[in-house]
């Protein structure tokens, strides 16, 4: 479909909106002149009332006259003095897709690349373009295909596709804002006459009288008829719009393939929801390991981590590319399955330029290290910018352990609280345990309904598990408040924990993974017989007197 259809489906699906906004009205006007005729006027004017409400979100819709401005991403904005390397590229790209070249490029931190443009008079005059291109893309991409993700967005400039997405934008926002209107006075409306229920209870209550079931299901209703009116409406319109997006990304696919190559463009379509894996995987795992304890990487660490973890699992990651997401559609998504868009790709005859920028794209960049150290000025929060930065990631590593176990809460401390009124101790429970009372404690665990039902053997079975890794963890925080623990980084895999010797003592050998050391007497302390001797033998001694008492129950 052509610009001009397309722009004249996007004012019809507008002007659809307007439309239906005027017949409501009318709707509610030929009502309220029939209450006037024919009902009585105490009837009237509570209805009329009524009308005016249903009528101001209506009519607030449809004198929205302004497209509503997005807000901008966060970024790091870099200008031709910072980046000539990359703006060359850009152009270049620009003038070889047919386009105009974009004003403003913005890095950003995720996983992405998109184009923007601030096109006036609802499309029909083109306005300043801006590229947002996410680093993670460039740290993980080869030149070559980072090229083909940015002619990809370039091509959304040479279809018009961003100028005419200020109609999209301005008619879903419309929509939805009228949504939300009928929506917010329905809950209004509900919340009073639960309120109203509730005192009226509250005063049966006082008087030794029945109390009667809240029920506010049927309150709000003439509101959210509104709304399920303008729902169905935005359900046409997001699949009439969207339809059309998904069939842009294929022709911007088209581009990409015949400007940057079609193996370098098929190449960066897979490797896209492998480098959104890893980097949430890279976020959650080790950038904000020590937010509990406000800890953050060295400068420059935040985003550039990222780059060796993707160099260290290269392995692990090869799997994914193969395997593509293939999911059904759903009418409301913009994109279609990135399978059927390198199905597309592959289809198109070779082109012979699988040689050509084989290098990182970070090489792009004039200097990495500065610019990743300045997107993470640009980015983060004011907050986690008065975080402490750690000497290197070992040490970010082991504070954040040192801080999670010190801080330890799991269902077995919470129910041995309840169980000695007394704060839970590792020693606290060893003695209980000694006394014969574990499984009397395991039954202020959180269990199944088996669980609860159970008895004896069965009962031992069904709260084992809780019980021994409750119990592993509060070895290992026992350890660590004595500072018997230390933490092995590793980029290629996830943190090894290693036993320290106690003064006097032989260190263990360096191979011995801590799990089984700690295991076994694990096992003998939560088995049908208990016996704690052999964990206890792997504790330090736990001094007695009151101040150390105190220092104890402080962990």
């Amino acid at each position: 479909m052509g610009a001009t259809l397309r722009a004249l489906r996007a004012l019809l699906l507008l002007a659809g909106f307007y439309l239906l906004g005027v017949l409501l009205l009318a709707v509610l006007a030929g009502i309220d002149w029939l209450l006037y005729l024919h009902a009585p006027s105490s009837v009237a004017v509570k209805l009329y009332l009524v009308s005016v409400l249903l009528a101001i979100p209506v009519a607030r819709g449809l004198f929205m006259l302004r497209t509503p401005k997005a807000e901008e991403a966060p970024g790091l904005p870099v200008t031709e003095a910072d980046e000539p390397v990359l703006w060359r590229t850009v152009r270049e790209l620009a003038d070889r897709i047919g386009t105009r070249a974009p004003s403003r490029i913005l890095l950003t931190p995720d996983v992405n690349a998109a184009v923007a443009e601030d096109a006036r008079l609802l499309g029909l005059l083109p306005g300043s373009r801006r590229l947002h291109l996410g680093v993670p893309l460039v740290q993980g991409l080869t030149e070559a295909q980072l090229r083909s993700v940015i002619a990809h967005e370039l091509g959304h400039y040479s279809n018009a596709d961003t100028r005419l997405a200020a109609l999209g934008v301005r008619g879903r926002a419309q929509i939805l804002r009228v949504i939300g209107h009928f929506e917010e006075l329905a809950g209004r409306t509900a919340a009073r006459e639960q309120a109203r229920q509730e005192r009226k209870n509250a005063k049966a209550a006082a008087k030794g009288r029945k109390t009667k079931e809240v029920d506010t299901r049927h309150q709000g209703i003439t509101y959210r008829a509104m709304a399920r009116i303008y729902t169905a409406y935005a359900k046409l319109y997001l699949r009439a719009t969207l339809a059309g997006a998904r069939r842009q990304e294929y022709a911007a696919d088209a581009a990409a393939a015949r400007v940057a190559g079609r193996d370098a463009t098929s190449s960066a379509l897979r490797e896209i929801p492998v480098l959104d894996a890893a980097f949430g995987f890279y976020m959650h795992h080790y950038v904000t390991l020590g937010e509990e304890a406000g800890l953050l990487p060295p400068r420059g660490e935040v985003f550039g981590g990222f780059g060796r973890m993707l160099s260290a699992r290269q392995l692990e990651l090869a799997g994914l590319r193969t395997d593509l997401p293939t999911e059904p559609v759903s009418p409301y998504d913009s994109h279609p399955p990135i399978a059927d868009r390198v199905r597309r790709i592959e289809a198109l005859p070779a082109d012979h330029r699988t040689d050509e920028g084989r290098g990182a794209a970070l090489g792009l960049l004039s200097d990495p290290e500065r610019t990743l150290a300045a997107l993470e000025d640009a980015v983060l929060t004011e907050e986690v910018r008065r975080f402490r930065r750690t000497a290197d990631w070992p040490e970010l590593l082991n504070g954040s352990m040192t801080t999670q176990f010190a801080g330890l809460d799991t269902p077995l401390h919470r129910a041995l609280a309840l169980y000695t009124k007394t704060h839970p101790t590792l020693p606290a429970l060893l003695d209980l345990i000694d006394d014969g009372r574990l499984w009397q404690l395991a039954r202020r665990l959180p269990l199944s309904d088996e669980a609860v039902a159970a008895k004896g053997r069965a009962f031992r079975e069904f709260a084992r598990p809780a019980l021994t890794e409750s119990l592993h963890r509060m070895v290992l925080a026992e350890f660590s408040a004595h500072a018997r623990l230390h933490w092995e980084f590793s980029w290629e895999r996830g943190a090894t924990a290693r036993l320290l010797p106690a003064p006097g003592e032989p260190a263990p050998p360096s191979d011995a993974a801590l799990s089984d050391l700690i295991d076994p007497a694990v096992g003998a302390a939560v088995a049908d017989h208990p016996d704690t001797g052999p964990l206890r033998a792997l504790l330090p001694s736990t001094p007695t007197d009151p101040a150390n008492r105190e220092t104890d129950s402080s962990r």
